[in-house]
């Protein structure tokens, strides 16, 4: 797949995402509420929609219908969203920007932005509990998304990230608070995919590793961003990491290092594609979108 027909395809799914999104706002956060206008706000705000692409791209690859897995994409991103907004609040990073505009909190104040986010959540799993596709589908939906944003997975993450600001990681330590905070909503993200296909798929081993390691690599790159980018590029602050006294791949290992182990991290995403095929040609385009990314 060429440069071209990759940014087309992923174009595509990119659209599929936002219209489903303006579809279900009206539907679950019109905005008649302050909250629902707050979350509005931040969730139609645009961004790279990673996690919505593999949730359809999964399903595709899969051989399940895109335009039904389209509301578990939407309810991904509402959940991603949602984490977001929490993250930017003063008791978190307390960041003032986000994808080039006034963080939510910084444009509706605290309260609002906290109910907002929560808002958010509840919303991302009414959209699964009506979503266009089997109860058992349905039921498999809400569970992957819990366990990937609850205690076992994105939170417990947090918590980590919170600690390790007052406390020096290691690369063990490191690794795993990622593989939460990050990794576990992208790991979702072709899990959602798969669920939404009629049958339980061959390839799902495959891509759940592929996640896995996608998921340290989009961690690592933004680590370096946060070093070598700038706040106008990025839309968010940058060098907040030191301010917070955060470990870093960079503050373990420096650029060079760093560059380097998103490198390796890539090419075991990509073995873990082989067996898939050329069917998989989509997502080998992504994982080295990802690694060479620039925002």
């Amino acid at each position: 797949m060429d440069n071209n027909a990759y940014k087309a395809h992923y174009d595509s799914y990119v659209k599929l995402t936002e219209d489903r999104l303006l579809t279900l706002c009206d539907r679950y956060l019109p905005a008649t509420a302050e909250i629902s206008r707050a979350a509005r706000y931040s969730l139609l705000s645009g961004g790279k929609r990673v996690r919505a692409v593999l949730v359809l791209s999964a399903c595709e690859l899969a051989g399940g219908d895109v335009n039904a897995a389209a509301d578990y994409a939407a309810a991904l991103e509402m959940l991603h969203c949602y984490s977001l907004i929490h993250d930017d609040l003063p008791c978190m990073d307390n960041d003032d920007f986000r994808r080039g505009q006034p963080s939510c909190h910084r444009k509706y104040g605290e309260s609002t932005a906290l109910l907002a986010a929560d808002a958010l959540v509840t919303a991302a799993f009414e959209v699964i509990a009506n979503a266009p596709l089997s109860a058992e589908s349905r039921v498999r939906a809400a569970s992957i998304l819990s366990k990937g944003a609850g205690a076992r997975g994105m939170l417990y993450g947090q918590e980590l990230d919170k600690y390790f600001e007052q406390h020096r990681a290691d690369a063990d330590q490191l690794l795993n608070l990622h593989r939460h905070k990050t990794g576990a909503l992208i790991l979702a993200g072709v899990q959602l995919g798969c669920a939404a296909c009629d049958t339980a798929p061959e390839c799902s081993d495959a891509l759940e590793t592929y996640a896995q390691e996608i998921g340290l690599v989009f961690q690592i790159v933004d680590d370096i961003l946060d070093v070598t980018s700038s706040t106008e590029t990025l839309g968010k602050p940058v060098g907040s990491d030191a301010e917070n006294n955060k470990t870093t791949f960079v503050t373990l290992y420096g650029l060079d290092g760093a560059h380097s182990m998103a490198e390796q991290h890539n090419n075991a995403a990509l073995a873990a594609l082989e067996p898939l095929g050329e069917k998989a040609d989509f997502l080998r385009c992504l994982a080295r979108s990802l690694l060479v990314r620039n925002k």
